[in-house]
């Protein structure tokens, strides 16, 4: 759709150079101007303006092109609404997702184009905020930057490569009136917000303090490994020992099912003696981390190499099957419709391949579970109970049973999260405020299980919502260490010296039950 238009002949105009009014005609061109669509249908303005005489003597113009208020901006050949919809657009979702939105919008401009609008836009004059956040990026390997962020407005601030005090320091002494101060657990951090604003209240927000309540789960579920063995897997219904037919299915007489078999036998035989994984690991020359795994695992079947087996919707009705199976139903397409009324969704060639083991005499093919890992576990914990699968409502509820400190770490879990939701700092009715008397019980040795992350972490730094650990005095406090034993190349700053606040009911309850 084109559009044809002119600037009225008697009406002056602005110089641009010394802004004086003129109408003395010098000459006309038509400007071709791009404007948002109409009905769908891109639509083009062509308009005649005029080329005017500046009669100011001082002006270094001769002659200046008119513009049109609201229509028109100087070397620009979009509309300023077209312009600022571009803006928008960049802003928003940046060059590639920019374009094909702009494409949509019958207003076709390519990524570099957008961008180069983008980096034009002028950028605002920071200003401090009443509520700031802080955090870090991480630019490429392990390099980092600093982010600022207006958390009224929730738009950055500025930001900077590293993630020093000092830098942070100098920003918030030239920019002083934060009041409330949003922060991960970086001690770095917590020591620039102290020196720049030292009257502004420290605080975490919801991600960062559900992150370090997972960390310290995850801690808690490292201390009992063996019950993550125990208490998460199903029992074994494998058929025992020498009852396993020998058919193309069985690793019995492999080379790999011998070759697990010596190795089993002779890791057993040094690990029985108290020996440790690295001693053990150096005589026979293996990784330290294989001897760990024939010396937890409880038969050499289970160390036999074999394709992993990806889950499938089927495995929750296996058990199912193998019932009906015995039953006298062998009938697929019967099989099929049955636990399709129990709510399966799949095709019934899955079934009929399940159930073809059975016709042959083998044993029904069932899903392996993989070890657990403390992780894992405190996914699980801190997930809502509405979000999670029923494999994960099964697995943690017989964790759960065998292991009552996960337990009671799950009931505290779940206790915080109602404090979350409900934004009251007392903890709700029926959940036990122990005291710092009671005797800690632990089931396993803790081992040293530090996560990957930046250095200086703090997990659980909150001021108002502390989640630190409690200290026994038969727990010997040990410093960190990688997976080999050696000591770490970055070990934990040591904590600034800083007047601690009064802690609130809240903090005050999580630390003397965590």
């Amino acid at each position: 759709m084109v559009l044809q238009a002119r600037t009225r002949f008697e009406e002056s105009s602005a110089c641009t150079g010394c802004r004086e009014l003129s109408n003395r005609v010098h000459s006309r061109y038509t400007r071709r101007l791009a404007d948002t669509a109409i009905g769908g249908r891109p639509v083009r303005i062509e308009l005649q303006v005029r080329r005017l005489y500046c009669e100011n003597p001082v002006c270094p113009k001769a002659t200046f092109a008119e513009q049109v208020d609201g229509l028109t901006v100087r070397y620009q050949r979009r509309t300023p609404l077209l312009q600022r919809l571009v803006e928008i657009a960049g802003v928003l979702l940046a060059g590639r997702g920019g374009a094909q939105l702009l494409r949509l919008l019958n207003a076709g401009l390519s990524r570099t184009s957008v961008l180069a609008q983008l980096m034009k836009m002028p950028l605002p004059t920071p200003t401090a905020p009443r509520v700031l956040g802080v955090d870090d990026f991480a630019l490429y390997g392990r390099n980092y930057g600093t982010l600022l962020v207006d958390e009224e407005t929730r738009l950055p601030i500025t930001l900077w490569e590293g993630r020093d005090a000092e830098t942070l320091r100098d920003w918030l002494l030239e920019h002083p009136g934060v009041q409330i101060a949003c922060r991960d657990g970086s001690p770095i951090y917590r020591q620039g917000l102290t020196n720049g604003a030292p009257d502004a209240i420290q605080v975490s927000d919801r991600f960062h303090l559900w992150q370090g309540l997972s960390r310290r789960i995850q801690q808690i579920a490292a201390a009992h490994r063996d019950c993550l063995t125990a208490g998460a897997h199903e029992p074994d219904r494998r058929p025992p020992a020498g009852t396993e037919p020998q058919g193309t299915d069985s690793p019995a007489n492999s080379p790999a099912a011998d070759h697990a078999q010596r190795l089993f036998e002779a890791v057993h035989a040094l690990t029985d003696t108290g020996r440790s994984y690295n001693s053990v690991a150096r005589e026979l020359g293996l990784n330290w981390r294989t001897v760990r795994r024939y010396a937890t695992a409880t038969s050499w079947q289970d160390c036999v190499r074999r394709r992993p087996r990806i889950p499938s919707p089927l495995d929750r009705y296996l058990e199912y099957l193998q019932q009906r199976w015995g039953e006298g139903e062998h009938n697929a397409k019967v099989l099929h419709e049955e636990i399709k009324a129990k709510g399966y969704l799949g095709h019934y060639q899955r079934v009929k391949m399940a159930v073809a083991p059975l016709r042959r005499g083998l044993p029904i093919n069932q899903p392996h579970q993989r070890r657990l890992s403390p992780r894992e576990v405190a996914r699980w914990i801190t997930t809502s109970p509405p979000n999670r699968t029923l494999d994960t409502v099964e697995r943690l509820q017989r964790l759960l049973t065998h292991c009552p400190e996960l337990d009671q770490a799950h009931t505290l879990v779940r206790a915080f999260a109602t404090m979350f939701d409900t934004a009251d700092s007392e903890p709700p009715t029926g959940v036990a405020q122990p005291t710092r008397d009671q005797p800690p019980t632990r089931t396993a040795q803790p081992r040293q299980s530090h996560p990957r992350g930046p250095t200086g972490r703090d997990p659980g730094h909150h001021l108002a919502l502390q989640l630190r650990r409690q200290r026994r005095p038969h727990h010997r406090r040990q410093t960190p260490e990688t997976t080999h034993g050696r000591p770490s190349e970055h070990p934990t700053p040591a904590p600034t010296s800083r007047p601690h606040r009064p802690l609130t009911p809240t903090s005050r309850w999580i630390e003397q039950t965590i």
